[in-house]
């Protein structure tokens, strides 16, 4: 991995003394930049592990001192900061929720204003939802505080229905925020946008692939046993192989705007074949409630109509009408077989 790459990693949650420099001292070997761990937990609900607290602070003031590497958490409050800073905290974190919240950060921006000593650097996730200007709001406050060291971290986008990602990335949104902000760093979080071990590597090199300056991926020494987000982390040594397998591009401004316009093709590729595989769960419930009624699958009447009707619709939206007819061919006949196969798997159980 070239050195232009940034590489934070950690455990989602600090959960003891012992598991916390287990994997420090693992994960320095593999050169990392920074160490993560997360003290102050916002769970959705109550009873869930809301994290240590700040007696992890002492943890990572032990990281630094036993590996060298610098620490890193995230804050919610004026009182986090505080606490963090005063325990020699270098990079603080701004969570996704709490940069949705923009008296959350007004309050932490005013908080750190006025401070002698300030972090490292203040990494500013991009909110739950895809507001571009939430999160530009959330980088402009810190910068009205006199804050210059930020770098932005893409973490993917809440999304009702997404079956391929834990946060579905929309690319399109953090590639407005650099075209807004081109001096702010930008590193990607695929550990929170893939929610799965398994899409670290492609999503990782996706982000290298559009210049990201670097990665920021939850690791735990054993995350079968984590408190939180065990689904998504992985161990060091796997870390370590992902890491030696990536690709840094040359970075070169046009590869750049191609990598920028191949990734929006792909999130629109990706939100597509979710559309339509929505569209294909209603099919088999419009199947379902035809059999019970003992309708026709097949209704040639709505079959023109919706051939017509969505044809005049592509045509006023600038694609042409012969695309669209046969485009919705195609999915009315997936509909159809959809609805048949249904009707005889339910007249024929096993």
């Amino acid at each position: 991995m070239k050195s232009r790459i940034k590489i934070i990693a950690g455990p989602c949650s600090a959960e003891s003394r012992e598991q916390v420099l287990e994997t420090a001292k693992a994960l320095a070997k593999t050169g990392i930049y920074a160490f993560r761990a997360g003290l102050w937990k916002p769970r959705t609900r109550p009873g869930m592990f809301e994290g240590v607290g700040s007696k992890g602070l002492q943890w990572l003031s032990d990281v630094k001192k036993e590996t060298g590497l610098k620490v890193c958490c995230e804050v919610a409050t004026p009182e986090h900061l505080h606490q963090a800073l005063e325990a020699g905290v270098d990079i603080l974190w701004i969570g996704a929720r709490t940069t949705a919240d923009p008296f959350a950060v007004q309050a932490l921006a005013d908080a750190v204003k006025n401070l002698d000593k300030t972090p490292e650097a203040l990494l500013i996730k991009n909110p739950v939802n895809p507001d571009v200007e939430l999160w530009a709001g959330a980088l402009e406050r810190f910068l009205n505080a006199g804050i210059r060291q930020i770098i932005l971290v893409h973490r993917g986008f809440s999304s009702y229905g997404n079956q391929i990602y834990r946060n579905i990335p929309l690319w399109h949104i953090p590639i407005e925020m650099k075209r807004r902000f081109p001096d702010i760093q930008m590193l990607c979080d695929p550990s929170h946008m893939g929610g799965k071990p398994q899409l670290i590597a492609p999503i990782s090199q996706q982000a290298l692939d559009l210049m990201y300056d670097g990665l920021m991926i939850e690791c735990h020494i054993n995350p079968d046993q984590a408190l939180s987000d065990k689904a998504q982390q992985i161990t060091p040594i796997q870390l370590e192989k992902i890491l030696s397998h990536l690709k840094v591009r040359e970075n070169s401004q046009n590869q750049q705007s191609l990598e920028s316009f191949r990734s929006q093709i792909d999130s629109l590729d990706e939100s597509l074949l979710q559309i339509i595989s929505k569209r294909m769960d209603v099919s088999r419930q419009i199947g379902d409630f035809k059999q019970r009624n003992n309708m026709p699958v097949l209704q040639s009447k709505r079959y023109s109509e919706i051939v017509e009707n969505r044809s005049d619709l592509a045509e006023s939206l600038g694609l042409d009408r012969d695309f669209a007819k046969s485009l919705m061919e195609i999915i009315h006949k997936e509909s159809v077989k959809v609805q048949l196969k249904q009707r005889n798997e339910d007249s024929n159980p096993k």
